[in-house]
């Protein structure tokens, strides 16, 4: 015999454990208006079974509940049981909709890194780089970095290394642009990089690697706020670099002083991630920056289809560049694009001198 019900919920029944099973005796004395069906009985002995719904608008109280059980025969102590004060208000936030939906996040796959890049130039060429497997970290392509080194070693009067002076490298992430410009006569370059891992993990091992960490200052912040208040990281004493918040309790009778004469770098690269850079107004809070002096050349690589400036600041662009995708800028003094015309009629002469000879020879 069967008895099903789909108005009723029991939610205090347990699966059906073996004494469920009641004789048909006790079924006869079961009451069937208690559920509302019809109650039809056969000969042939079968187990009792309870189909039940998973919710009720009416519930049972815990009365009428223990007393149902009794008359199935069973224990309601096996049953009922009081939820802890847990269970009650988790319950009540469930069915009110109150209750904070905790989000439980999966744990991120460690970050690894491996050697890929290299030192193009200078007294570090061809010593491996670490960089970042995740593509978070784009590091500046070596074919570009070359073409843009040789560049300013050709505007800066010497095309065998860099005039000395010091480095700017802004989103340095690997810094491989600060330490090939170290490898190729900088004196000194500062790092600004906001990714504390990229720093402990990759920056600062690929300077101890190549022996440029005593000529590196790392800055650990946001370019926009290092540009926003670059007179407060640039202050030193003597011939060596501390931060601000290093300033007090250091007194050693040499007074302090900035970076060059207005707190301006020779040199200053900007390879900031594509996605999440506006460069218009990058370049405006540079060009109206402390970094920038007179004879600044700023190196910038940006994506295709942006439009940059013909000018930053005081200086001129000198050169603009394709590389597939990628376009490199370089802005310069005035004098600098007059010695590259100079230089580039110079090599032009040459060549008509050269022509004239082989002429003069085959006649």
């Amino acid at each position: 015999m069967a008895v099903q019900s789909s108005h009723t919920a029991f939610s205090f029944l347990s699966p059906l454990r073996s004494h469920s099973i009641v004789p048909e005796t006790s079924l006869l004395s079961f009451k069937p208006s208690l559920l509302g069906y019809p109650f039809t009985a056969t000969n042939r002995r079968r187990p009792f079974i309870i189909t039940v719904s998973s919710k009720s608008k009416n519930e049972l109280s815990v009365d009428q509940k223990r007393q149902l059980l009794e008359q199935y025969g069973l224990n309601p102590d096996e049953f009922l049981s009081e939820p802890s004060p847990k269970t009650k208000k988790r319950r009540e936030q469930s069915k009110s909709g109150t209750g904070k939906q905790v989000l439980v996040e999966e744990p991120k796959p460690p970050r690894e890194t491996h050697k890929l890049l290299q030192v193009v130039g200078g007294t570090a060429r061809r010593k491996k780089l670490l960089s970042p497997k995740s593509m978070d970290v784009r590091p500046m392509m070596e074919v570009v970095k070359a073409a843009a080194f040789g560049i300013l070693q050709a505007a800066g009067g010497c095309t065998a290394s860099l005039r000395p002076g010091r480095w700017l490298d802004l989103y340095s992430g690997t810094g491989s642009v600060g330490i090939e410009a170290i490898s190729r006569g900088c004196s000194e370059v500062h790092f600004v990089e906001m990714d504390p891992w990229v720093v402990s993990d990759v920056l600062r091992p690929n300077l101890e690697w190549t022996g440029f960490l005593d000529a590196s200052v790392i800055h650990t912040v946001r370019v926009e706020s290092f540009l926003e208040r670059a007179e407060h990281f640039l202050v030193g004493i003597g011939n060596f670099l501390v931060e601000e918040s290093d300033k007090r309790g250091l007194d050693l009778g040499m007074g302090y002083y900035r970076y060059g004469e207005d707190g301006s770098f020779d040199y200053i690269s900007v390879t900031p991630p594509y996605a999440v850079v506006d460069y218009c107004i990058l370049m405006d809070q540079i060009s109206k920056s402390s970094i920038v002096g007179e004879n600044t050349f700023i190196l910038v690589e940006y994506p295709f289809r942006t439009d940059m400036l013909d000018s930053c600041s005081c200086l001129v662009k000198i050169s603009d560049r394709r590389f597939g995708r990628t376009h490199l800028a370089i802005y310069g003094p005035k004098w600098a694009l007059k010695k590259k015309y100079v230089e580039k009629t110079k090599r032009k002469q040459e060549k008509l001198d050269l022509l004239r000879e082989v002429e003069i020879s085959a006649s």
